[in-house]
């Protein structure tokens, strides 16, 4: 702890931020989602590091709504939908019910490293797998949690913009 603070003292700083981790894509569905996305976020079990800078890359700092994204309440209403954590057993149904009421075409993003692959949740007993196990995924965002700008840069993707 000593040595960060005369870091600080020395650089005037602490550690330059890690740069934001690309998305990796299987993208079939954006040319036919348009420009504009609606998104509805489903947290299947995380820890909610990912909530947060969700909130963050939506806020008024990163403003994702202007790449034509937005977040709606309602499945019915979405065109995408972002999951977040791995899939625990209680969420699994619902996940699968969530999809099946997003009208096509549709996307599903998993954020962050738990909806990739359970993260430190892997082999846990009251999780089932990751979200490409429950649900298919289109585009996933690395990082725990990924940080705003990836988040955004996976907008774009979807939005094609």
């Amino acid at each position: 702890m000593l040595g960060l603070w005369r870091k600080i003292r020395r650089t005037g700083r602490v550690a330059e931020p890690a740069p934001a981790q690309p998305a990796s894509e299987t993208l079939p569905v954006t040319a036919e989602l348009g420009g504009s996305v609606q998104i509805r976020h489903v947290d299947a079990g995380s820890c909610n590091g990912c909530e947060v800078e969700i909130g963050s890359a939506f806020g008024p700092v990163y403003d994702a709504e202007r790449y034509g994204a937005r977040l709606v309440a309602s499945p019915r209403h979405a065109d995408a939908l972002v999951v977040t954590g791995p899939v625990t057993r209680n969420m699994a149904e619902p996940l699968r019910r969530t999809y099946e009421a997003v009208p096509g075409p549709k996307a599903v993003v998993a954020v962050g490293d738990c909806a990739r692959n359970c993260g430190v949740f892997a082999g846990a007993y009251g999780v089932v797998g990751a979200v490409r196990d429950v649900v298919p995924v289109d585009l996933e965002i690395p990082g725990c949690p990924p940080r705003p700008e990836a988040i955004v840069d996976g907008v774009r993707k979807l939005t094609g913009r």
